[in-house]
């Protein structure tokens, strides 16, 4: 239950700075945005909640579906 509540809050965090950069973009400031998400809060956001999977044992080499990433077709 304690990994449940981390991933939600890092999602809610995530979900707050994506919210950031979407003012962002909508004020035209197109280099802070990209500043914002390289080096910035989203980028950080983002490792926070994959080192949060990581430490659990998250899913490894698992894709979105569940199934196992299968490189170049």
């Amino acid at each position: 239950m304690k990994y449940a509540r981390q991933v939600q809050d890092a999602l809610d965090r995530l979900n707050q700075t994506l919210r950031g950069l979407k003012i962002l973009i909508k004020k035209g400031q197109q280099q802070e945005a990209l500043q914002y998400m390289e080096a910035g809060p989203l980028k950080e956001r983002f490792e926070e909640l994959q080192n949060i999977i990581t430490v659990a044992g998250g899913p490894g080499e698992l894709g979105a579906n569940g199934t196992t990433q299968t490189g170049t077709f």
